[in-house]
């Protein structure tokens, strides 16, 4: 049950996201909650990685490994939202003040 909250938390985090950039809200919402998952994959392949590279014969449940992953799916979403905020920010065109200036050229406005 702790894990479909959680979800949802991340799928709304990045729906508010997309929808104060105008941007497809539903898109990256889900594309959230998949980065989540795709962070936590990276660390279960990487735990079985430097398990079977360095013959450690861990008694390992379930439970455990998903415990370890759960930080390398938090920060995954971290950096997709990140990057996704810095790229629209810098993409993020101006409003021009005035409505008369609409649909002239810049060098006529003198911006």
């Amino acid at each position: 049950m702790f894990g479909f909250i959680f979800i949802f938390f991340i799928g709304r985090f990045f729906y508010r996201l997309a929808e104060q950039y105008h941007q497809n809200k539903w898109l990256f919402g889900i594309l959230g909650v998949v980065m989540y998952y795709a962070g936590t994959l990276f660390a279960g392949v990487c735990i079985g990685l430097i398990m079977l590279i360095f013959d450690w014969d861990i008694d390992t449940n379930e439970g455990i490994i998903t415990l370890i992953a759960i930080p390398f799916g938090i920060g995954a979403c971290w950096l997709f939202h990140y990057l996704l905020e810095k790229h629209w920010k810098s993409k993020k065109v101006e409003p021009i003040e005035n409505i008369d200036d609409i649909g002239k050229d810049i060098d006529e406005i003198g911006v």
